[in-house]
C-alpha cells in the first residue's frame, strides 16, 4: 500500500571508505615500484648478472614499469589529504584524531626507514603521517583563527583573520620542511587549500587539482573525488593506520629475501 511516502534513495557516488581503499591500492602499487623495482634498478648485483645487451633490454622494461607504478602512486596522497579534511570537519574529538596521527607517525618511522633508506632509524626523511599530522594541526589553528579573531571593525577582523591564517599556514609548512616530512611544505599547503575551499565542492576540486600541479599525474586524483557522496561507507577507521607501517615492513622483508635490502632508494 502506498501512503505517499517515498523511501529515501541512497546517494550515488563513492563513499569515503571506497576512496580510502582506492588510495591504499594506489599507494601499495607506488611503494612496490619504489622499494622493489627501485632497488632492482639501483643494485649492482642485478646489473652484473646480465650481459650488456640483455641488461639494456631488461633495464628498459623494468624502468618503464617502475615509472608507471610510481605514476599510479601519485593519486594516493591527494585522496588522503581530502579524507583528512573530511575527517577533521566530521570528527567529534579532533584532539584524539591528532594524537592518533602522532602515535602512528612514530610507529611508522622504523618501517619507513627500513623500506626506503635501508636503515633501522634515520632522520633525513620522515613518513607521510608527519605531513598529515602537520596538516591537521594547521587546520585546527586556521579554524581557530577564522572563528575566534574578533574586532568591532569587520574589515579589520577579516584582514587580521587572513594575516593570522596565512602565518599559521606558513609555520606549518616550515615545520614540514624542517622535519623533512614526505611531500614537505607542498603537502601541508595542499591540505590547507582543500580545507579553506571545502564549502563549495566544485571550487574545492578545482583548487585541489591546481594545488597539485607540481606533481603529475596527482591532479587526476580529483576525478574520483568529484564523485564523493559524503558518506563514510564501511568502517575502515584503523585500516590505513595499520596498513601503512605493515606493508612497508613487508616490502623491506621481500627486498631482504631478494638480496638487495641494503640499497637506499632515496
Amino acid at each position: 500500500m502506498d501512503y505517499g511516502i517515498k523511501a529515501a534513495r541512497p546517494r550515488r557516488g563513492l563513499s569515503g571508505s571506497t576512496l580510502k581503499l582506492f588510495a591504499i591500492v594506489s599507494m601499495l602499487v607506488d611503494h612496490v615500484g619504489a622499494v622493489i623495482l627501485g632497488r632492482m634498478l639501483l643494485t649492482q648485483t642485478y646489473l652484473q648478472t646480465r650481459a650488456n645487451t640483455v641488461w639494456v633490454e631488461d633495464y628498459g622494461r623494468l624502468y618503464d614499469t617502475y615509472q608507471v607504478m610510481r605514476g599510479i602512486g601519485r593519486l594516493a596522497f591527494p585522496i588522503f589529504c581530502f579524507l583528512l579534511v573530511e575527517g577533521f570537519t566530521r570528527t567529534s574529538d579532533v584532539k584524539k584524531y591528532a594524537v592518533r596521527l602522532g602515535i602512528f607517525s612514530l610507529l611508522s618511522e622504523i618501517p619507513f626507514d627500513l623500506a626506503f633508506k635501508a636503515r633501522f632509524l634515520e632522520f633525513s626523511y620522515q613518513n607521510v603521517f608527519f605531513t598529515l599530522l602537520l596538516g591537521l594541526l594547521a587546520m585546527m589553528a586556521v579554524d581557530w583563527v577564522l572563528y575566534h579573531v574578533w574586532s568591532e571593525n569587520p574589515r579589520l577582523q577579516s584582514f587580521l583573520s587572513f594575516v593570522l591564517a596565512a602565518a599559521v599556514t606558513v609555520c606549518a609548512c616550515a615545520a614540514a620542511e624542517l622535519l623533512r616530512a614526505d611531500y614537505g611544505a607542498k603537502g601541508v599547503f595542499c591540505i590547507v587549500i582543500l580545507y579553506l575551499t571545502r564549502r563549495r565542492k566544485s571550487v574545492q576540486m578545482l583548487a585541489g587539482a591546481l594545488s597539485f600541479l607540481w606533481e603529475v599525474p596527482a591532479p587526476a586524483a580529483f576525478v574520483p573525488l568529484c564523485f564523493y557522496n559524503g558518506k563514510r561507507g564501511f568502517r575502515l577507521k584503523y585500516v590505513f593506520y595499520i596498513f601503512y607501517p605493515a606493508h612497508l615492513l613487508l616490502l623491506y622483508l621481500v627486498s631482504f629475501l631478494l638480496g638487495f635490502a641494503e640499497t637506499s632508494v632515496f
